[in-house]
């Protein structure tokens, strides 16, 4: 190599190292990159990883690709097991305590963790999820958050009440320097009688302690026992029931961000082909709204809470009831879902939803006998979820099934770990259209 070539490839060894250490140019390069090899690049350096975990990049990066999260598996909690009373049912030991049906390697991985470590017999139940985090225990007094990147398992101190019935609430927090943190919420249920308060115990991360507060509202209400609440945008929504006779399905709205202690009301929505339902959900929409779906054996319908209008939340007011609409979105008969989907003739024709995905209103989890599936909503084609785990142990009338998300992008904190990667898996069924989620 002449002189003249030696000198001009040290020029542009140069200026790629001018370039890569300029950060507005480094974003540009890193933004069209593939997800995974982003993830593995955080190796590269500490400004890399600096860069990479920063909320700027992340929340560009996500205006580009939409994929916030990667589905890691199904949670399976039998509900014949919570608070047990003492001639109830045993759990089989050839059953596990904390079921995780996983969808991926890094699932697997997951699983894997709670099995080797003994970490399973600490955690006991499944309760929630969120952001990845998993909130476990054996009601009513032990409780526990384990981090399955970090691997570190944080044993909440006991509660300072007893609650024979209860429904719980898990939101997590980002403060400052991308730390997460998160709340643990303990309601009291009554179950005999209705009444305008609620007993509530909140646990906090940052304090490291429970403390006690008294809900009110100005009607009656019960809350539904064994329930865990729908988090959106900090606020909590838990299910509940008005009236003795004609019982009124709703839902109790309480935002602990306020600063307040009141609980508003919020009817649920009538079907008309699921007017006898089985199975309700709640989730978030794409727009960031509520949506709530119901299916019975004839079909399933949705629908999407609207936007509060006014500037003060109806939260903050003291209306028992919520002056918010629900506006219907959609309505599937199952009949029709099946002849859309000929290869699925074998399978049972009964079918439930299942649960929404994270931020996401195109599609929706169902389940047809030990079968999980992916629904495109409009077009109606299905998608077979391929699992690994005991599923044959699995009491499926009396489980609820909940899928089981991580965030799809490391945070500061947990970047030191090794940068996982996981795939949507082949179902066999491969179509066109439409163009399912790249998990």
């Amino acid at each position: 190599m002449s002189r003249q070539e030696k000198k001009k490839e040290k020029m542009l060894e140069s200026d790629v190292h001018a370039a890569l250490t300029c950060d507005d140019i480094l974003n540009e390069i890193l933004l069209r990159l593939p997800e995974k090899f982003v993830f593995r690049l955080i190796l590269v350096s500490k400004r890399w990883l600096r860069v990479i975990c920063s909320s700027s990049f992340r929340s560009d990066y996500h205006a580009r690709c939409r994929v916030n999260f990667h589905l890691l598996g199904f949670f399976v909690c039998n509900q014949l097991y919570l608070c047990r009373p003492k001639d109830g049912m045993r759990r089989p030991k050839s059953e596990p305590a904390l079921q995780l049906l996983t969808a991926c390697e890094e699932g697997d991985d997951v699983c894997n963790d709670l099995m080797s470590s003994g970490n399973c017999k600490q955690l006991g139940y499944f309760i929630d999820s969120a952001n990845g985090l998993l909130l476990c225990g054996r009601h009513p007094l032990t409780y526990s958050v384990w981090n399955p990147i970090s691997k570190v398992l944080f044993q909440l101190p006991q509660p300072q009440r007893f609650y024979k019935r209860l429904c719980m609430a898990f939101i997590t927090e980002d403060y400052f320097n991308d730390i997460l943190h998160y709340k643990v919420i303990r309601a009291n249920c009554e179950c005999k009688r209705e009444v305008n308060t609620v007993s509530i115990e909140n646990f906090s991360s940052v304090t490291g302690t429970w403390k006690h507060f008294t809900l009110t509202c100005s009607s009656n209400f019960s809350l539904r026992p064994w329930t865990v609440a729908t988090v959106i945008n900090g606020v909590v929504y838990w299910y509940a029931t008005q009236g003795k006779i004609a019982i009124k399905e709703s839902l109790a709205i309480y935002d602990p961000r306020v600063g307040n202690t009141r609980i508003v009301l919020l009817k649920l929505p009538d079907g008309k082909i699921s007017q006898d339902y089985d199975e309700f959900v709640l989730g978030e929409s794409s727009d960031g709204l509520l949506q709530y779906g119901q299916s019975s054996k004839s079909g399933m319908e949705i629908w999407v809470l609207e936007k509060e209008q006014d500037s003060i939340s109806s939260i903050t007011t003291s209306n028992a009831q919520s002056n918010r609409k629900w506006n219907f979105r959609y309505r599937l008969s199952f009949k029709s879902m099946w002849k859309k989907n000929p290869s699925f003739c074998r399978q049972t024709k009964e079918a439930q939803i299942l649960s929404f995905l994270p931020h996401n209103s195109e599609y929706v989890f169902i389940r047809s006998g030990q079968n999980i599936l992916l629904l495109h909503i409009e077009s109606q084609l299905l998608k077979v979820i391929r699992y690994h785990g005991p599923s044959s142990l699995i009491q499926w009338d009396f489980s609820k099934v909940v899928p089981y998300f991580r965030p799809s992008w490391p945070r500061s904190s947990l970047c030191h770990e090794k940068a996982a990667t996981s795939s949507w898996p082949s179902s066999g069924h491969e179509t066109a259209a439409p163009a399912w989620p790249s998990w």
